[in-house]
């Protein structure tokens, strides 16, 4: 078996909405991508994926769509780490924030396409995917946060006004995500950091069974964090402030050719390296700051898991742009 991810061809890559906190400068101004910068370390974790054995189906660009390069937040995959045949997986596509509501249909065709089977999730909910939604040893993990419009409010200080970003999760979605994934338990966690707006940028499953976990206290609720503490115990490595502003959750798992390999951002400290290592992954650096910079996602976010295939198995038009 193969495993298989989603990557967004960078070549429109550009801060369109302005929806988070990395995305706007002090001024509150749309931050400029280095398009060139960008490309180049996209090709960078394209290359790393395949090295090890991945097989990447790139999403086609679309002028229209810069988000496409963020497809963590495209859905996510039912029993993703099962060997069953593509015709017996399910991709639930996301219900995502307005700005990219526009990327739904070029991700549905991307997967049905390749075999998957698709549905779709009760679009009165907002819900983007397994940046919110991922499994974690013998639970799912699931993150939600306030939902607000997205504006600009008075502020006492210079320059006097401030964005509302909001999160990207309504809570109300819990009861259909864990029907679709029972009997395993769903557990709850509030996000309460808007730089932190999705929870695969405060958490991470990792390692053998993916019973690690990495976990930036600050970005969670009391009771949240409290419910992790009690259920991972000891497997719970809590990110120094440091680690966790160059987004260290913000990494991928992987479980290829009988190793466990965890990709993470550049210029995460060498501790926290060697405490992944002493859990059981081997930590993979690889930078592409340009995308965290100007658009609020690294690693995790430029790839939509799609679990294990027969590398044959991919099929259909958009399998000539795999990698």
């Amino acid at each position: 078996m193969q495993r298989a991810v989603l990557m967004g061809d960078p070549s429109h890559f550009s801060v369109k909405g302005g929806a988070n906190p990395h995305t706007r400068n002090w001024l509150g101004l749309r931050r400029r991508v280095n398009r060139e910068r960008a490309i180049a370390q996209w090709r960078g974790l394209h290359d790393r994926l395949r090295d090890l054995g991945v097989r990447v189906l790139v999403v086609p660009p679309h002028p229209a769509q810069p988000g496409l390069v963020y497809p963590a937040n495209a859905g996510f995959l039912a029993d993703l780490d099962s060997e069953k045949p593509l015709s017996e997986k399910t991709f639930y596509l996301a219900n995502l924030i307005a700005s990219r509501s526009g990327e739904k249909n070029h991700y549905r065709q991307v997967l049905t396409y390749a075999g998957y089977r698709v549905a779709t999730i009760d679009d009165r909910y907002p819900f983007e995917g397994e940046a919110d939604f991922f499994p974690a040893g013998d639970f799912y993990v699931f993150s939600f946060g306030r939902i607000e419009k997205q504006r600009f409010v008075p502020a006492l200080r210079l320059p006097p006004w401030r964005r509302v970003y909001g999160f990207r999760s309504d809570e109300r979605v819990e009861p259909i995500l864990g029907r679709i994934v029972q009997p395993k338990p769903v557990l709850r966690v509030e996000l309460v950091l808007e730089a932190h707006y999705h929870g695969d940028t405060a958490l991470c499953a990792f390692g053998p069974g993916r019973r690690q976990l990495l976990v930036y206290r600050r970005a969670l609720a009391d009771e949240g964090f409290a419910t992790l503490r009690d259920v991972y115990k000891e497997r719970l490595l809590e990110l120094d402030e440091a680690d966790a502003q160059r987004y260290a959750a913000n990494s991928f798992a992987l479980h290829q050719g009988g190793e466990h390999h965890l990709l993470m951002p550049q210029g995460v400290s060498e501790r926290l390296q060697a405490q992944v290592r002493e859990r059981g992954a081997q930590p993979m650096t690889v930078d592409v700051s340009e995308f965290l910079k100007k658009g609020g996602g690294s690693v995790k976010c430029m790839i939509g898991d799609l679990g294990p295939v027969r590398g044959d198995r991919i099929v259909g038009s958009y399998a000539a742009r795999a990698g």
